[in-house]
């Protein structure tokens, strides 16, 4: 049997477009951007088109945009540059309890440098509250930080109300929108934020790069020094290949995007309906909110099979899965997404999360729902 992908959520194959756009660069171009002759002139206007064409389709000005090594780095850069620069006005971060370990684990690391955070609750389809958000305004908080969609469950957030909040009182609002590009529209000049994370692994495009949008004015203070690269923002040589590569993995993704939203929820009705007839509706439960979705993540948890022994027997059958958890030193650690959700603890012990994307078919996901019953039958005739 053929593998069969959808771990797209995690990482995402190249394509073949990209790809292409890449290898001439890899073969073509090796100056330094940072030079003053021609190779370093050519180099330059390469990191600058792809610039220019970022920009350009996400609705920014191409002085809005530093390139980053990835979604950790811009979530980093925002959050430690903007608190960094507006010290003096306080010392209060807003998040919430599903963030991305990159934003998570950021917060933690200002709250030992004397930062106070409030970790907002959400619901039990991972959505947060208007109202909380507001609530938790104080008169020193400088920023606050909400993902645009979630990647474990694929819960959209109400960035634009929450942004426009932020806006009334004068707050920065920085928005982790990895798992959003491609998925969702983004016009981020139409749109009520200071920061906004992205990295091109999620849309097709390398690993090892992604980009900080910083609206024009947003205070920052650089993270990485030892040259002037990225106005300042960000030093360290471009790699050429990969900026070329995002930009059109960009161009492709928003290019698309109708196309691909219109597939992935073809592929997600097919996963449950083919669920509902082989294991039945009441044997599996969804996680997430109902409404407000990215279609490429569905998370399911099966009650009765744990998450790693599925994860396991998916794997055999040469399926790539993931779970709402991380095996760390090889245990199994429930997801903190899924435990703010607080979901009964048969649920969160057997949560499974497929992701589609680029090459992924009905009948792929037909036969995976036909595993999945195997599988099932399977544990159940050995307990």
């Amino acid at each position: 049997m053929k593998p069969i992908y959808l771990d797209h959520a995690a990482s995402t194959p190249v394509h073949p477009e990209v790809a292409k756009v890449m290898y001439n660069m890899l073969l073509e171009q090796y100056g330094n951007a940072s030079s003053v002759h021609t190779f370093g002139r050519s180099a330059k206007k390469i990191v600058n088109g792809a610039r220019d064409t970022i920009a350009g389709f996400l609705g920014c000005a191409p002085d809005e945009w530093v390139f980053t090594s990835g979604g950790t780095e811009s979530d980093n850069l925002a959050l430690f540059g903007a608190t960094a620069a507006t010290t003096e006005k306080g010392k209060h971060i807003i998040t919430t309890a599903i963030e991305h370990h990159a934003v998570q684990h950021t917060c933690e690391e200002l709250e030992k440098q004397g930062y106070d955070v409030t970790y907002l609750p959400v619901d039990s389809t991972g959505l947060v509250s208007l109202s909380d958000v507001a609530a938790a305004l104080r008169d020193d908080t400088v920023l606050i930080s909400v993902m645009f969609a979630n990647n474990e469950v694929g819960t959209v957030e109400p960035i634009e109300e929450i942004g426009r909040l932020a806006a009334e009182r004068g707050i920065l609002f920085h928005v982790d929108a990895v798992q959003a590009l491609g998925m969702i529209p983004i016009t981020l000049r139409e749109l009520p934020v200071d920061y906004m994370s992205f990295s091109a692994h999620k849309i097709n495009g390398p690993q090892g790069i992604g980009g900080l949008y910083i609206r024009r004015g947003a205070p920052l203070h650089s993270r990485q020094h030892g040259g002037l690269q990225e106005r300042g923002r960000r030093a360290g040589t471009e790699s050429l290949a990969s900026t070329a590569g995002f930009a059109k993995a960009v161009e492709l993704a928003v290019q698309g995007l109708p196309g691909r939203q219109d597939k992935a929820l073809e592929l997600r009705n097919v996963l449950l309906q083919e669920l509902d007839s082989r294991i039945g509706r009441q044997n599996y439960v969804v996680n997430g909110n109902e409404q407000h979705f990215l279609p490429g993540i569905l998370n399911v948890s099966f009650p009765g099979a744990r998450t790693d022994v599925m994860l396991m027997n998916l794997d055999m059958e040469r399926i790539a899965a993931a779970s709402g958890s991380a095996c760390t030193s090889g245990s199994l650690e429930v997801s903190h997404v899924l435990q703010a959700m607080n979901l009964p603890e048969e649920v969160l012990d057997s949560a499974i999360r497929f992701s589609t994307g680029l090459g992924n078919t009905n009948e792929e996901i037909k036969l995976v729902a036909e595993k999945v019953e195997t599988i099932l039958r399977r544990l159940r005739s050995v307990d």
